[in-house]
């Protein structure tokens, strides 16, 4: 494979690749993109657009342009409640949300922001919408949320939520993406804005408790009762992201034992361990990435951490150490469904095509519906809205579900329910989930999976995003036969953006990264991790062949 795992991967990061705030928050001002060049255009992926201020693709004109097409895509649509705004940690949300207010003032954008200043996770942001919209056909809310996920510190994001309070999708994000690039190319002419002083006086411009509406409504998700009176004793680390303040008030409020493991804020994320390719990042679902709570799981009966908007979960327990996503997913299907009596006979479990097929095999055994969506969380958020879907989730850590009543919850990621409710698992359970998963594969099966990442040119990636399954002319993967091959999703006929192929001895799936220069290919085997390093090195070899020099 051409991955390569870097000699600095889990270790402390060194001074030399800490970045220079200063530096980095001037580029962003004084750095004006090239619109004549694609890699400093507006671009939107599976989750907003993302960029480094350092290469000219996440700056002031790139957040003014996406404001102002997003004021637009209000006027479009008759939206004209509050739109809900918040910031991760990010050295780069700050500038931009500073931005963002000017432009949204500018407009007389009613504009929730956090109280005092707070950081705001991405659930927080979509519950608030929720919550405002609830009951209501008119003044709808909307969001956004200024954070680029897990992405290493020179990073920036800007997320667009519409009124369903999930990502938006791909028809939303496109008409913005197209609106923003024009005022790029018109050097910014029809961008409205005032200075920021005058924003913040603006009376369009109101304060917000994300905090305290967020952690009084976990309640109606979280059965807090159980986790008290089994006496679990928790740990979280919150990656010195947005939901840095949020788990002690939770802690509080619910009378739990949760220690915060360290509630540092450092805009370079200097007390991270450095990731598999020598980047800080802050993914709780990467061992490398996580070595601190890992070196802490004997001290808790669970643990766990969130990413830098608190969108993704990573969960650390003593039997199994940091859990691999989709092992914690399967458990967590098959717990919900069994006890949430309360949710609706017909909703379905949500999952992608490149997360386990454990799930598919708690769904049969459940007999529930399994609704398997293209990458992107987008796909379960009217599902989850409607309460045709009771359970959502990615295998890059991403979830969330219905309340225990089956009304919504958040139509967005949640990490902070989803880390939680590992330990409502083990309240209930008396194991913790990597006993649990141990108990569902002894009667479901085990399986071994993993998610490589492979140098692509521009061409290449583009490419794999329109091969057909037809394209694939192979019989056998891994020594078995080849039993299904595919380029659309099956709960929803929509295109997944590369191929998916299917074997008697597992599957393989690749398509192209949408922010960096390569694509990625999933994998699981249904016999042991010897067949999925065959079947990941076969995967590349068919990918590539087919992709060719393109």
């Amino acid at each position: 494979m051409t991955e390569s795992i870097s000699p600095l991967a889990g270790k402390p990061a060194p001074a030399s690749i800490l970045i220079d705030v200063a530096k980095l928050v001037a580029a962003y001002a004084n750095v004006h993109p090239d619109p004549a060049n694609p890699a400093e255009r507006v671009s939107f992926g599976t989750s907003g657009h993302r960029g480094s201020s350092l290469s000219a693709s996440f700056n002031g004109d790139h957040v003014a342009c996406i404001t102002q097409a997003v004021c637009d895509y209000r006027t479009m649509r008759d939206i004209d409640g509050p739109l809900f705004i918040g910031i991760d940690t990010h050295a780069l949300s700050a500038p931009a949300f500073d931005t963002a207010l000017e432009v949204l003032a500018a407009n007389n954008v009613t504009t929730m922001v956090a109280k005092g200043g707070e950081f705001t996770p991405t659930p927080a942001v979509s519950l608030a919408i929720l919550e405002h919209n609830r009951g209501r056909e008119r003044g709808l809310a909307d969001g956004i949320v200024v954070t680029p996920s897990h992405n290493p510190p020179d990073n920036g994001g800007f997320k667009y939520n519409p009124p369903n309070g999930g990502p938006a999708d791909t028809d939303i994000t496109g008409w913005i993406e197209h609106q923003a690039n024009g005022y790029l190319d018109r050097k910014l002419i029809g961008v409205r804005r005032i200075p920021l002083a005058r924003a913040r006086q603006a009376d369009s411009i109101r304060e917000y408790d994300f905090l305290d509406a967020y952690v009084g409504a976990l309640v109606a998700v979280i059965d807090f009762d159980a986790i008290r009176a089994a006496g679990v004793r928790m740990g979280v680390d919150p990656l010195g992201g947005a939901g840095v303040h949020y788990w002690a008030p939770i802690a509080e409020r619910y009378r739990l034992d949760l220690d915060v493991v360290s509630e540092e804020v450092d805009l370079r994320f200097a007390f991270m361990s450095v990731d598999w390719d020598g980047c800080i990042r802050m993914d709780p679902s990467s061992p490398y990435a996580m070595q601190r709570l890992i070196g802490l799981k004997d001290k808790y009966d669970v643990a766990f951490a969130c990413d830098t908007d608190h969108d993704r979960h990573g969960v650390v327990t003593r039997s199994a150490g940091l859990m691999t996503p989709n092992h914690y997913l399967a458990v967590l299907s098959q717990d919900l469904f069994q006890r949430r009596t309360n949710w609706p006979t017909r909703a379905a479990i949500g999952k992608t095509v490149v997360t386990t097929v454990l799930i598919d095999r708690v769904a049969r055994k459940l007999g529930r519906e399994l609704y398997e969506v293209p990458v992107g969380f987008k796909w379960f958020s009217d599902g989850l809205l409607d309460g045709r879907l009771g359970f959502g989730c990615e295998e890059s850590a991403g979830a969330s579900v219905l309340r225990r009543d089956g009304c919504p919850w958040t139509t967005d990621k949640d990490g902070i329910v989803s880390a939680l409710l590992s330990a409502e698992l083990m309240a209930h359970g008396g194991r913790d989930p990597g006993e649990l998963f141990d108990a569902l594969t002894a009667e479901l099966g085990r399986s071994c999976t993993d998610r490589v990442q492979v140098s692509a040119t521009a061409a290449q990636r583009q490419a794999l995003k329109g091969l057909h399954a037809s394209d694939i002319a192979i019989d056998s993967v891994a020594g078995d036969k080849v039993t299904a091959k595919i380029d659309r999703a099956p709960g929803n006929g929509a295109s997944i953006g590369g191929i998916r192929v299917s074997s008697d001895g597992g599957w393989f799936a690749a398509r192209p990264s949408g922010t960096e220069d390569a694509y990625k290919i999933y994998a699981e085997s249904f016999r042991d991790e010897v067949h999925l390093k065959q079947m990941l090195e076969e995967a590349q070899h068919i990918v590539d062949k087919a992709i060719g020099s393109a």
